[in-house]
């Protein structure tokens, strides 16, 4: 018997600062939480779901950090043009700049914790 995956529940990073790093997700990426628990100094989790699946934040857990080179998660934006330019005016750090691929448009941004976040664009079928 082998285990069958069904779904990604949910991708989380782990945050150092969850004021700051809402600020980020919610200021600058515009997502809406769905769920927000904890308080500050203790374990906190915030998460926000996206389509199907669940973008999660946590802070507070010991032996948990941020890692630049960890596991990133792929967003899919509606207009990948208008997002850079937005990102740019934001700011936001790039650690790597947009590029083409055969099947999408991507680039990839740091969050205030260094965690890395891929801004994609699959190409029209």
């Amino acid at each position: 018997m082998s285990i069958r995956i069904i779904d990604i529940a949910f991708t989380c990073y782990p945050v150092t600062d969850m004021a700051r790093a809402r600020k980020f997700y919610e200021g600058v990426l515009g997502l809406k939480p769905t769920l927000v628990v904890g308080e500050a100094g203790g374990m906190q989790w915030t998460e926000y779901d996206i389509a199907s699946g669940t973008l999660t934040l946590g802070a507070g857990a010991p032996d948990w950090h941020p890692r630049a080179d960890g596991c990133s998660v792929g967003l899919e934006v509606e207009n990948f043009d208008e997002a850079i330019a937005q990102l740019r005016a934001d700011g936001v750090k790039f650690k790597m700049e947009p590029f083409p691929t055969p099947v999408c448009h991507m680039a990839f941004i740091s969050d205030p914790d260094s965690n890395t976040i891929c801004i994609h664009k699959r190409h029209a079928k």
